[in-house]
């Protein structure tokens, strides 16, 4: 057997034995108890795929060590330790914005990926090959979902980070301009496999960034959760993408996975926020409802003490917590568990209700508590907690805001009418968390916080908490 056909072998091997392990990566990832063993999956499977990947490049008949190989070498190096350097940095409530820069980053690569192979094909044009029809639609689907993800993310970034609004844009006939950036973009396409030119590929890309900018800018903050992972199924499929112009099944393979698991992803969260599916894809899904009105009187609130919730937890028997992204903001985590361990001594039963999208990342509030070892099985979702309020003394409200907005089931004037919420108003008492009385990330007013049953507990939520277990 010759060394090339022997060299081409063992990368296929190690392609497939990447392909498993990212498929075991997704299946680990799907459980809190097998989380890590599935991230360790996802990077041994990355780094067999770069090592076979950088193996192919040096058995190429036209590769030249020196140069060429610092070409190779030198970006993974700075990418790498770019990328060391932000995840050291990141705390947990800004890794939704870091997640949605690194979907920017798989954009723009399916963007230059595309020119780079349209290049090259127009260099086998001009030796008389003639142009690929198959090829420039590859080339100008890579382009256009590369593009799209690309501007689309950086607006998540930029929302996220509260550097702009996070309202949503609301500009006159939005669906119309979408549909109309899709039909100028078809009929570039047939231009482009046409011609093979490089103005139909430039016209597209511009529509295309514009595109994926208005796409996201139409969705509200509230409704980001499902953004962001939306964007993580176009740079799925932008990789995809890259991969057909590329020639490598793994990269194919590879963003298939990301691109189908996270649209699987974003199809289970319109569910948990009754959102359709069709709107998130074509954008400015959650802005059609009527801003309810700000000056609506709620009533009064009432105030309390952590002395006073202290009390009312010694003689609870049922106490059920519900956190938000304001726990987060806090690093509230550590104190929360604290405060279950010690409850749980007392014999109170205590669990927390999660909602789909509390945070502002799927999962935000899962990772947080799992940092901070409470049990897994005390953690459940909120179709598993909603029937048990009732029969619940003590709630919790810990930085959560919109997930418990009694607004969305009685309001179908709300921004967030329709969507499922924790029904913690339904327990005995119900003690909110929070710094101020201003509304939460969607903008709409909490009347949960003028309830009979419920009471204000202000400050730092970490410091709060503390107290609390002194009181205890």
């Amino acid at each position: 057997m010759s060394a090339p056909v022997m060299s081409s072998g063992i990368v296929a091997v190690a392609y497939i034995v990447a392909a498993l392990l990212f498929v075991l990566s997704l299946a680990g990832l799907s459980k809190h108890e097998t989380a890590k063993t599935g991230n360790t999956y996802g990077m041994v499977g990355m780094a067999v795929a770069l090592v076979a990947t950088i193996w192919v490049v040096f058995q190429n008949p036209g590769y030249a060590p020196g140069w060429q190989a610092a070409l190779v070498f030198l970006p993974m190096i700075v990418g790498g330790a770019i990328g060391v350097w932000r995840a050291l940095r990141v705390e947990m409530t800004g890794m939704p914005q870091l997640i949605a820069m690194l979907h920017s980053f798989v954009g723009l690569a399916a963007v230059l990926v595309g020119y780079n192979t349209w290049l090259l094909a127009e260099n086998l044009a001009a030796a008389g090959t003639g142009h690929d029809a198959v090829h420039l639609t590859e080339v100008f689907l890579g382009v256009f979902i590369g593009a799209v993800t690309l501007t689309g993310s950086i607006v998540a970034y930029l929302k996220l980070s509260a550097r702009i609004p996070s309202k949503p844009l609301m500009l006159p006939a939005r669906h119309v301009m979408n549909l109309f950036a899709l039909l100028v973009s078809a009929g570039l396409l047939v231009w482009f496999v046409l011609t093979g030119g490089a103005v139909p590929l430039l016209l597209m890309t511009a529509v295309a960034l514009a595109f994926g900018w208005h796409l996201v800018a139409s969705i509200g903050g509230g409704d980001m959760p499902v953004v962001v992972s939306m964007l993580n199924s176009y740079s799925g499929w932008a990789a995809a993408a890259a991969g057909f112009m590329l020639g490598n099944d793994l990269l194919i393979v590879t963003g298939a996975l990301v691109g189908s698991s996270g649209a699987y992803l974003s199809y289970i969260m319109c569910q948990a926020m009754n959102r359709s599916f069709v709107s998130v894809i074509a954008g400015g899904f959650g802005s059609g409802a009527i801003a309810a009105s700000d000056d609506t009187d709620y009533g009064e609130h009432r105030e309390t003490t952590a002395v006073d919730v202290a009390d009312l937890l010694k003689d609870a028997g049922t106490v059920v917590i519900t956190p938000g992204y304001g726990m987060a903001v806090a690093q509230a985590q550590y104190p929360v568990a604290d405060l279950t361990h010690k409850l749980r001594e007392r014999g109170i039963e205590v669990r927390f209700g999660i909602h789909p999208v509390a945070g502002r990342l799927p999962g935000h509030m899962n990772v947080l508590l799992a940092e901070a070892k409470v049990p897994y099985d005390i953690v459940l979702e909120m179709d598993e907690i909603n029937e048990d309020f009732p029969s619940t003394d003590v709630v919790l409200v810990i930085g959560a805001n919109d997930t418990v907005n009694p607004a969305a089931a009685e309001d179908p004037t709300s921004p967030i009418a329709g969507m499922p919420v924790l029904e913690v108003w339904n327990a005995k008492d119900v003690i909110v968390f929070k710094r101020s009385m201003a509304a939460g990330y969607a903008g709409v007013q909490n009347p949960l916080f003028f309830r009979d049953n419920s009471s204000m507990l202000f400050g730092d939520a970490k410091e709060r908490v503390e107290d609390i277990i002194k009181a205890l």
